[in-house]
């Protein structure tokens, strides 16, 4: 049966022609319009690097409230998952089994990723689906980027575009759990003197499938650009989004998926009632300027700065907490300092620094030098708000610590085009980074810094075998070395012993076809790592569960793509992954309950958590209309997910793992241009029309208990048969 659903997903169907994976990177108008750091960090059609294009077009027609992960859930080697179950709020997306945390995210060029975790938190900027032009998704190392390293992929998103003329977009959306989206989009267009006002309102409000995994979300976006001259641009940008997430992260037990696959234990109290208030809020600020300068017909300057700023908390309530570990002594009448309470855990950063680019083209040289600058101010603390027996003064506030990351690179590329047939590609980066951290909430005393220095270069060749306006061929390869540093919460150790910086050596090659009626890539690639962190249970000498460097692990696959048009009102895609992600050897490190030791246990040829060998997925997309007349159009998607199994630890053990999954998704769109309108149009998403259970993310427990091993394992389940439902209304 997994074989047959290989089958139709590579074969039969194609990743909703809403997300199509062959993408032609022509130089186009759209492309011309984009800002040049965003072309600058950017991978061109002739680059020797794996890659998909997304457009404007491909992300409105299934923007119906659902976070941009899970929009992007079709493209090749992605699998997404979704805290509260439904595609809203707390949402992941791991690319060739690669994490967020090895994801480099940049928006309009501009650094996303949280420095100190490394992680990007789409949550942050509810809709900004709703506001971007374009996505570059590079999987594998990629070219030169700003921010954090990209040790798998980099996700490159622009939303500076703004109206071609004046005009209004409205577009509301309803669906399962209460899931209820606004969002309002409005420009000047082009004014005298050179200006440009654009603006976007956005509330999204959701219950979520997840027992208390609600979401209230609220965005808004405003960009000024000035056209000075036929040479020279500015651009101002301001986002905020502010969050209000019930929490989900807990994931369900594993028993508990039997009765109730909904559950939520978070915020239980002795009673067996809720804390009403378990939730996390954060506001998220973003400033950007940028300034586009053009020197020569072929010569453009970039510069671009930045200040993201960013504060909020979770509040949790939590029973049999020990005042003695809140710096509290218990109260003289009661025989226990343990206690019920609540407490709020806070982040209060800022993000600021600057990039720039020097854009070179002529003939058949292109030439970029950039790099940028930035630095991260971050203060941790906590505040017990409540105590069920007293001890703790109104607002207590007990711990308090500050972290400050600077970050600087400089990059140069060069694309040179040798004859009719060969282009060269080189890329070479130089990294800076160093960060100091005063101390964590659980281990004050504890103060690493650190300072590391990296040189990542890229080098490749692409090989046109036919280049025509009908059909296109190339071969490409490429090698490129990335090196990350570790995450804050790795250096929660014993200062002497500080875990290494991480370094991937990532070879491509591959063959494109483009014809007029159909497409097809195939992409081969080898990772290999030296001293990749990962979890193996390992309790460091300040008693916390940390990441370990294991010396070698590599992943390694191929990725088929292909397209095909066989009528005017059909069209194919698809898409498959297979690979192989291994560690050499490493030791795990399992609780031992009766001694209260650990135990160790040797593991070789081990597959990496949440690696799954199979990724897989298609649609076939109808038009049976397609003679309607000029303006209106109606289409039909059905598209088909397969991911294999996954394991939730490094052990390859099957009692620990996520079972392989395949999920069916509908799509219905019709859009007719009428007065008085510019456009009107209607959608209606199925997901998960077979209703499956299927799980796709977790953790996991293990200890040795009465000489015994115990495993227990949470799992983040996802929605049966659910629907959204959105009207579009262009003025």
């Amino acid at each position: 049966m997994r074989y047959q659903l290989i089958a139709f997903a590579f074969i039969a169907s194609s990743i909703c022609a809403h997300a199509q994976t062959i993408v032609k990177d022509t130089v186009h108008k759209e492309h011309q319009l984009q800002p040049v750091e965003v072309r600058a960090l950017r991978a061109g059609s002739d680059a020797p690097f794996a890659k998909t294009d997304v457009t404007k077009k491909d992300i409105e027609k299934q923007n119906l409230g659902q976070d941009l992960p899970i929009l992007l859930q079709y493209t090749p080697s992605a699998v997404t998952t979704s805290d509260a179950g439904g595609g809203v709020g707390y949402t992941g997306l791991r690319i060739r089994g690669t994490d967020a945390t090895r994801i480099n995210v940049t928006m309009n060029g501009i650094p996303v990723n949280d420095p100190e975790e490394q992680g990007t938190y789409f949550v942050d900027f509810p809709d900004i689906a709703s506001s971007t032009s374009s996505i570059q998704i590079q999987r594998g190392v990629g070219t030169s980027t700003n921010g954090a390293g990209a040790f798998g992929a980099t996700i490159s998103l622009n939303n500076l575009q703004q109206f071609d003329s004046a005009g209004v977009i409205l577009n509301s959306s309803a669906g399962s759990f209460n899931t209820l989206k606004n969002t309002l989009l409005a420009g000047t267009g082009m004014l005298k003197g050179g200006w440009q006002f654009d603006v976007r309102l956005s509330k999204l409000n959701s219950d979520g499938y997840i027992q208390r995994g609600s979401s209230d979300l609220k965005s808004m976006q405003f960009t000024a650009g000035w056209k000075a001259n036929e040479n020279t641009w500015l651009h101002f940008m301001v986002m905020t989004g502010i969050e209000k997430t019930g929490q989900a992260w807990d994931g369900v037990l594993q028993d508990s998926l039997k009765t109730n696959r909904t559950y939520n234990d978070l915020g239980l109290k002795p009673d067996s009632t809720y804390y009403k208030n378990q939730t996390d809020n954060y506001q998220q600020d973003y400033y950007q300027l940028f300034g586009d300068h053009k020197f020569s017909p072929y010569l453009t300057a970039h510069v671009g700065l930045f200040m993201t700023r960013g504060k909020g908390y979770y509040e949790e309530y939590k029973q049999g907490e020990l005042l003695s570990n809140y710096g509290l002594a218990a109260q003289p009448e009661k025989d226990t300092n343990a206690t019920g309470l609540i407490r709020q855990l806070w982040l209060d950063n800022y993000y600021y620094g600057y990039v720039f680019s020097l854009l070179y083209e002529r003939n058949k040289t292109q030439f970029v030098f950039g790099g940028g600058w930035t630095q991260f101010d971050n203060q941790h603390y906590g505040i017990v708000k409540w105590t069920a027996n007293g001890g703790s003064p109104d607002d207590y506030k007990w711990y308090n610590h500050d972290a400050q990351k600077n970050d600087f690179n400089v990059y140069m590329k060069l694309q040179q085009k040798v004859g009719d047939k060969l282009i060269l590609f080189g890329d070479a980066q130089v990294r800076s980074v160093s960060f100091f951290i005063n101390g964590f909430q659980d281990h004050p005393d504890l103060k690493p810094s650190a300072t590391y220095f990296f040189f990542n270069p890229k080098a490749g060749l692409t090989y046109l075998m036919r280049n025509t306006a009908s059909e296109k061929q190339k071969l490409y390869a490429s090698v490129a070395v990335a090196n990350r540093e570790p995450n804050s919460a790795d250096f929660e150790v014993d200062v002497q012993h500080q875990p290494k910086a991480e370094k991937l050596y990532d070879i491509e090659a591959g063959y494109e076809i483009n014809k007029r009626k159909w497409s097809a890539n195939a992409n081969l690639y080898y990772m290999r790592y030296n001293n990749q962190l990962v979890l193996t249970g390992q309790i460091n000498d300040v008693g916390a569960y940390t990441q370990t460097n294991v010396s070698k692990s590599y992943r390694a696959g191929i990725e088929l793509i292909g397209a095909v048009k066989p009528t005017d009102w059909v069209n194919i895609s698809a898409n498959a992954t297979f690979s192989q992600n291994k560690i050499g050897s490493f030791i795990e490190y399992l609780d031992n309950w009766d001694n209260g030791g650990q135990n160790t246990v040797n593991h070789s040829n081990t597959d990496i958590a949440f690696a799954p060998n199979v990724v897989a997925t298609g649609t076939v997309t109808f038009a049976p209309f397609y003679n309607y007349p000029k303006g209106k159009t109606f289409e039909i998607g059905i598209s088909e997910k397969y991911v294999g199994k996954q394991y939730l630890d490094n052990t390859s053990n099957n009692a620990r793992a996520i079972d392989a999954y395949n999920y069916c998704n509908l799509l219905l769109r019709y859009s007719i241009k009428t007065k008085p309108f510019k456009e009107l149009g209607f959608s209606l998403m199925m997901n998960n029309i077979l209703n499956a259970k299927y799980n796709t993310n977790g953790w996991t427990y293990a200890y040795l208990s009465n000489q015994s091993l115990v495993t227990q394992n949470h799992y983040f389940p996802q929605a049966g048969f659910h629907f959204f439902g959105g009207i579009t209304v262009k003025f």
